[in-house]
């Protein structure tokens, strides 16, 4: 236990890797703390939480964040990035142009699930855009730690993004494509019968000991994931031929 982070309310999960549980929505927040460099992964909700991200990330490391990961676009993993001044923003290829065209969309659910009118407003109009587009694979060199960040899906969203970090224990990210705290949300942009196939390849980022940090809720292991995968299966009718 990292007596330091554990009083931040932070949760130290590996030397290089750390994430927070944000309240309301349980949204997961992490952060890989390079030699040169930090990576903030999603940036929370609204403008407020995520400048409490920046000042805590900032106390924890010494050192300004200086990337963000969008592991897909819902707000609550979105609307805190424009807290980040100066920090390069990726996400999925397409992600950019979603999140642009589809702001009052994006306002509009927010405000449904009870972030405040105002908050959201003004959210949604400094919205951060990704800034670089992940087709495939990106490997970020954070100074002693390269991190690989991965367009795994569709799945969850039409745009999910997986952050791999290797060490004495390897850490995946998974955004909402897996949840502990409650059952995986199936919302109008998710794409169930690819959903599986993007669990299979965090699989195949993490192996059997990786810890695989959900978009919600506490971390898992590889046999957490199995099962999830099994039931979002046969819960959508995806064949496993």
């Amino acid at each position: 236990m990292d007596v330091r982070w554990e009083e931040a309310g932070w949760e130290r999960l590996t030397g290089r890797t750390g994430r927070r549980r944000l309240p309301v929505w349980d949204c997961t927040v992490g952060l890989v703390v390079g030699d040169d460099s930090v990576l903030l992964v999603d940036p929370g909700s609204c403008l407020r939480e995520g400048a409490l991200l920046r000042a805590e990330a900032e106390r924890l490391t010494g050192r300004h964040v200086t990337h963000i990961a969008f592991t897909h676009g819902h707000f609550d993993h979105v609307l805190g990035g424009a807290a980040f001044s100066g920090a390069e923003v990726f996400g999925a290829v397409g992600l950019d142009s979603l999140l642009s065209t589809g702001r009052e969309e994006l306002r509009e659910s927010a405000v449904r699930q009870g972030l405040a009118e105002a908050e959201a407003a003004e959210a949604v109009d400094l919205l951060v855009l990704p800034q670089h587009a992940v087709s495939g694979e990106w490997t970020l060199e954070l100074g002693g730690v390269q991190v690989l960040l991965a367009n795994v899906g569709p799945g969850h969203s039409g745009h999910d993004l997986a952050v791999f970090v290797p060490g004495e224990r390897e850490t995946v990210f998974c955004g909402d494509l897996v949840e502990e705290s409650g059952e995986p949300q199936a919302g109008d942009d998710a794409v169930p019968a690819q959903w599986p196939a993007a669990m299979d390849r965090l699989l195949s980022l993490g192996g059997d000991d990786a810890l695989y940090v959900p978009g919600h809720g506490a971390v898992v292991s590889a046999d957490f994931v199995r099962a999830q995968r099994a039931t979002l299966a046969a819960r959508f009718g995806v064949s496993e031929a």
